[in-house]
């Protein structure tokens, strides 16, 4: 806030919420906190949050203003910034803000003719891209329950299962070792290089396919990730020389994965090796991004905070934890990777290879 010249931040976006006060909630109405640069935050939510607000934020609730849900937010925080002062001030706001729309920011702005806006973007997201030893046990746990799910999976699943019925059995796996309830997965019959992103099916599994399996479960909204492949018996000697490949080319990349190594690095070394052995005719999506918390009222369903791509610019820093994964053919291998002080440690630990199904109906 010093080197940009802001006075005060207001931060809205619920990541960032989270992250500075310690309670998460969703934009139904507008809420956000106002962080002096000298002083304690103030928050402006409405009164019905309040005392979950006071329940779960090392903030009180003297520090938060709450109004009723036919008031104007913005009537309310721009009088809370009157009260304090805080009107012909340099106020910081996020312009990647999904909480603040081009409708939105002219109406603050002609409530507060005398503040001078400054651009904020871009500061909390690289804060939050070195996670605190208390995130990294949540995300232990997350990527705990990613291998049990997994495990519930193949166990569960047998001849004539569908994609729909292996997203119940994750959610339901994550509930009863005590996940979040928010999201499922990516469930799907793996066919081509663009099954990451499929949508559930009711197709029935036989013999000779691969389910895609991408579990993602949270723990007090940190979440890990974990992608197999799921068959029935033993691989066919193609697929089985394909997942090998694939592999080799991740190992390459956890081994090389260090503090102060570029990602555009880390990114080549999977991307070049699996072009050069022809397992895809392009590969035009990256090979890994950061995880952490993952609001359920959120609309990022993935953090790209940092990226792994051919143009990516930063370098790694202990406490970074990515989800790391690669595919082609419709197989897909990944893992939740936390970087250390001299290496790598994956959290997720499910076997590096084919998962198969316990048993046939």
């Amino acid at each position: 806030m010093r080197a940009r010249k802001v006075d005060v931040l207001i931060a809205d976006q619920t990541e960032f919420l989270a992250y500075l006060t310690g309670y998460s909630i969703s934009d139904s109405m507008y809420r956000a906190c106002l962080l002096p640069l000298d002083g304690d935050p103030l928050v402006v939510l409405r009164e019905v949050d309040r005392t979950p607000f006071e329940e779960s934020s090392w903030l009180t609730k003297a520090q938060s203003v709450g109004f009723s849900d036919w008031e104007n937010p913005l009537d309310v925080l721009a009088a809370m910034l009157h009260s304090q002062g805080w009107t012909d001030v340099r106020l910081g706001i996020d312009e990647d803000s999904y909480c603040m729309p081009l409708r939105r920011f002219k109406q603050l702005q002609a409530r507060l003719p005398g503040a001078a806006f400054v651009d904020f973007s871009g500061v909390l997201e690289k804060v939050r891209a070195i996670k605190s030893p208390e995130e990294i046990a949540y995300l232990r746990r997350a990527a705990l329950l990613a291998d049990l799910a997994m495990a519930d999976i193949a166990a569960q699943l047998h001849e004539g299962s569908t994609p729909r019925e292996a997203a119940g059995v994750a959610h339901a796996s994550y509930i009863k070792n005590g996940g979040d309830s928010i999201r499922s997965g990516i469930f799907a019959i793996g066919s081509g290089d663009a099954f990451l992103h499929a949508g559930l099916s009711n197709r029935p599994l036989t013999k000779g396919d691969v389910l895609h399996a991408e579990v993602i479960p949270t723990v007090g909204g940190y979440g890990a990730r974990l992608m197999r492949p799921i068959i029935f018996g033993e691989p066919d000697a193609p697929r089985a020389r394909l997942a090998r490949h694939l592999l080799e080319a991740q190992e390459k990349q956890f081994v090389a994965m260090r503090p102060g190594v570029p990602a555009s690095e880390i990114d080549a070394i999977a991307r070049s090796r699996i072009l050069k052995a022809g397992l895809r005719a392009d590969y035009v999506n990256i090979t890994g991004y950061t995880v952490g918390f993952y609001p359920f009222s959120t609309p990022r369903t993935s953090d790209f905070t940092r990226v792994f791509h051919p143009r990516a610019d930063w370098v790694l820093e202990p406490g970074m934890v990515f989800h790391m994964y690669v595919s082609a053919a419709g197989i897909a291998f990944s893992e939740t990777v936390l970087v250390t002080t001299n290496g790598i440690e994956l959290l997720t630990r499910s076997p590096r290879d084919f998962l198969r199904f316990a048993s046939a109906n």
